[in-house]
């Protein structure tokens, strides 16, 4: 039976990819609806490619352009219309490629009509993870994740008993200014810092690697999803990105996942898992031409924030709401050369500070907690920090 995907996030980076895979395997796939946000242009290009009768717009104005160059497609737009594509009967699994906490409301929507989950969206665990578990659990629906680490880790468990495994390790590429000081990151350039060595990604992604804030949000995801104590995953700097993470066994066995930087591969095995098919111009990871492969520790002075989600993951409740959502408002003030580069950790911690914590937050708590974060942070901008 064919997979009938509800794309989120489609123009973006895991989304054009994901139209990729589709592409490639219209026996396997079938794209029923997907929603772009302000790149519109997209729109066009996506329907003359697929079959597809709806659509999700960021803005209503754009949404009644659409409507009227496209009669034969049903759009609609905002929030509201993301948790309509998430609940469209004609879909059995949702990719959620979307940017920002903003992906946790419609995933949730989705579960609650019996749809499997393939995840991009980091956010979703981050900031919701208890409460995407309980609604996994409560409507017997699958979740998958597409983030490259969390795929290697989930590819290397096949097979292996939980019980067996005593150590998750996440790699990480150290991002655009890995080979920096502190010092020497004064003054940095957006340029500068979405000048990613080994990845091309998004614009908000590539900042989050470059702070390690992004790895941080990979071990509360890796928590959620393999249900594993923080203490118990580790972060590797592994600058070549070949190994895309490891298990540890009880027995010391190291068990990785390895292949080239192709973010198509777990977005595909997400799609088909158990089973693996053809990646259609996929390049092969080729070892002996490689030669070398490194590895480092983790330098938590040098990157604060993958310490401060360790201790957010930890507390839970609200904590990892607030440093999420000051993390968002940082990255985009400084994608808007509004704010240096090292102001973004700045604002985070200030809004780890001064935030209140809730310890056994429900749902709306998490919520009430990102407006207030996100209000508090941008008044900060406003005011020069």
């Amino acid at each position: 039976m064919k997979k009938k995907i509800i794309l989120l996030g489609a123009s973006g980076s895991i989304g054009t990819q994901t139209l990729d895979v589709i592409a490639h395997h219209p026996d396997l796939f079938e794209l029923c609806a997907f929603s772009v946000g302000k790149r519109i242009e997209h729109v066009e290009t996506i329907l003359n490619q697929f079959e597809v009768h709806h659509v999700c717009v960021l803005n209503e104005k754009d949404k009644k352009h659409l409507e009227v160059k496209f009669p034969d497609v049903h759009f609609v737009s905002g929030d509201e219309g993301l948790l309509q594509l998430a609940s469209l009967e004609e879909g059995n699994t949702l990719v959620n490629a979307l940017v920002g906490s903003v992906g946790l409301k419609p995933t949730l929507c989705a579960i609650e009509h019996g749809k499997d989950i393939a995840l991009a969206n980091k956010e979703t665990l981050v900031v919701g993870g208890k409460f995407v578990k309980e609604a996994l659990k409560k409507y017997h629906v699958n979740l998958t994740p597409i983030d490259s680490e969390h795929s290697a880790i989930f590819q290397c468990l096949q097979g292996v008993r939980k019980e067996d495994v005593s150590k998750l390790i996440i790699t990480a590429s150290g991002g655009s200014f890995r080979d920096r000081s502190r010092e020497e990151l004064k003054g940095v350039s957006v340029k500068e810092a979405l000048a990613h060595p080994n990845w091309n990604m998004g614009a908000k992604i590539t900042i989050d690697s470059a702070t390690l804030m992004n790895k941080g949000f990979e071990v509360i995801e890796a928590h959620y999803l393999f249900d594993m104590d923080y203490d118990d995953i580790d972060v590797l700097v592994h600058k070549e990105s070949i190994i895309h993470s490891l298990i540890e066994t009880k027995d010391t066995a190291l068990l990785a996942q390895l292949g080239t930087a192709d973010m198509r591969l777990p977005i595909q095995y997400a799609l088909s898992v158990p089973k693996r098919f053809e990646l259609v111009s996929g390049e092969r990871c080729n070892l002996a031409k490689l030669k070398t492969l490194h590895f480092d520790e983790v330098d938590m002075v040098r990157f604060p924030l993958l310490k401060a989600a360790y201790e957010c993951g930890k507390k839970e409740g609200n904590a990892c709401a607030i440093l999420n959502a000051a993390n968002e408002v940082a990255v985009n003030a400084f994608l808007n050369e509004e704010i240096e580069f090292l102001d973004i950790e700045k604002l985070i911690f200030k809004a780890l500070d001064e935030i209140e914590y809730i310890k056994d937050a429900t749902l709306k708590d998490v919520f009430d907690t990102d407006c207030r974060t996100r209000q508090f942070v941008k008044e900060l901008v406003k005011g020069g920090i």
